[in-house]
């Protein structure tokens, strides 16, 4: 278990510091790709996207074993979860990782990311246990 947890800290360093590098812990950076005045980080999240989606692809078509992954319905939150995530990112620069990469840089102000994140969490929690009540679609729940 140790040795996991070194090795799983060790990628999670190299990712910071490679998403450090490459400028998606600046603000600046993050919001001229979402003004579409500066490309290039877009690209490069296009182009992991894509290296992603070829990498599954590989595995599950060379594996031996199945890997059981399955289709799964869209939720009916996801809509509506994904442009509050993305306006989140838009006003913060930075997605729930960048802003543990921000932090680690010295970015105080990452602080104040990550208390919206938890509290933004806390809230959907309190709302949905009260309000909603719909499935989430997770494995709890099969």
């Amino acid at each position: 278990m140790k040795g996991e947890t070194l090795r799983t800290a060790f990628v999670g360093f190299l990712m910071g510091a490679a998403l450090s590098g490459i400028g998606f812990t600046d603000w600046g950076e993050v919001h001229a790709m979402f003004t579409f005045a500066d490309l290039r980080l877009l690209f490069t999240f296009m182009g992991a996207v894509m290296i992603l989606a070829l990498g599954f692809f590989l595995i599950k078509k060379l594996s031996k074993k199945d890997p059981g992954w399955r289709p799964r319905l869209v939720h009916r939150g996801t809509l509506a979860g994904g442009a509050l995530f993305g306006m989140g990112w838009a006003i913060s620069g930075a997605c729930p990782s960048i802003a543990l990469v921000q932090l680690g840089e010295g970015q105080l102000g990452a602080l104040y990311t990550l208390v919206g994140i938890f509290a933004g969490n806390w809230i959907y929690g309190a709302i949905h246990e009260r309000h909603l009540r719909w499935s989430t679609g997770s494995c709890l729940d099969d």
